[in-house]
């Protein structure tokens, strides 16, 4: 694979030293560097790189005006801000200006190349994880059950959907963010979720309560597991699991998601059970 290649826009040549030397250690290749918006334009227009450093606070101009500019030139360039400042309002900026990702200084290299990385190997990576998360979400769950019940999941099917799913009587929805934004739905019946919470708890459960959080319990254990292994393919990921959200009802549908997702049903001791699980390439969290 070809080194991507990166200009470097900061008007302190102490900076421009270190943030070359990060990144032709980590492979790759700087072709230019400029400190003014005229040498932006020159650099940028000449050498066509695949990635822009931009330090925010430049002289007679600013990293905004400079990216609208490299943006103009092409619209595909990628622009990371590198700037001492860092604050809820400068990120908003750098966000309505379609910058990338945000570094402050003094620089720490691992954070830096991650969010390099993040910018750059989108479409692979996405490509990548498309093919890894569906079978970790499956491990993830057999695994779970195993563990907390000595039982065996059966896999009967998956289906990819973006329909409204008509739950089965307890839906258990856990949101994900990271590099990729998604969520996993782990659904079944009462009596199916009675029957493996008084598994888990090894003793009748007496109250609704207890079924409620023992259910979403095994749901965030199953999503954070899953992510953690996501996460240990690729660090860059970044995945991260909101806290459970259980519904129940006699009637109670779940609203299609805005991508499209996978249904697995699953064969257990306990019944049937649905796993849904998908993923959108949304704004990942800056470094």
């Amino acid at each position: 694979m070809d080194k991507k290649r990166v200009v470097i826009v900061d008007d302190s040549d102490f900076s421009v030293l270190i943030i070359k030397d990060i990144l032709e250690k980590n492979g790759f290749e700087v072709v230019g560097h400029a400190g003014t918006l005229d040498e932006v334009i020159s650099v940028v227009s000449e050498t066509k790189p695949d990635l822009v450093t931009m330090d925010i606070t430049l002289p007679g101009t600013d990293g905004f005006e400079c990216t609208k500019e490299i943006h103009k030139i092409d619209k595909g360039i990628k622009v990371i801000a590198v700037s001492s400042m860092l604050d809820d309002e400068m990120l908003q900026k750098a966000k309505n200006f379609n910058i990338s990702g945000y570094v402050q200084k003094p620089i720490d290299e691992e954070e830096f190349i991650l969010a390099v990385k993040r910018v750059l190997d989108d479409e692979e990576l996405f490509k990548h994880f498309q093919s890894l998360y569906l079978p970790i979400f499956k491990e993830a769950f057999s695994d779970a059950l195993n563990r907390m019940t000595k039982t065996i999941a059966t896999y009967k099917g998956e289906r990819l959907s973006n329909e409204t799913i008509q739950s089965k009587g307890i839906a258990v929805v856990v949101g994900i963010i990271g590099k990729y934004s998604g969520r996993m739905i782990l659904d079944m019946s009462v009596e199916s979720a009675t029957a493996l919470t008084d598994k888990m708890l090894k003793k009748e459960s007496s109250k609704q309560t207890e079924i409620i959080a023992a259910i979403g319990e095994f749901a965030n254990i199953v999503s954070g597991n899953a992510c953690s292994m996501l996460n240990r393919e690729n660090k860059v990921f970044g995945l991260r699991v909101s806290p459970p959200s259980v519904f129940y009802g006699k009637s109670l549908n779940i609203s299609s998601a805005k991508i499209k997702t996978y249904s697995v049903t699953i064969d257990t001791e306990f019944g049937e059970m649905i796993l849904n699980i998908g993923f959108s390439r949304g704004d990942f969290e800056w470094m």
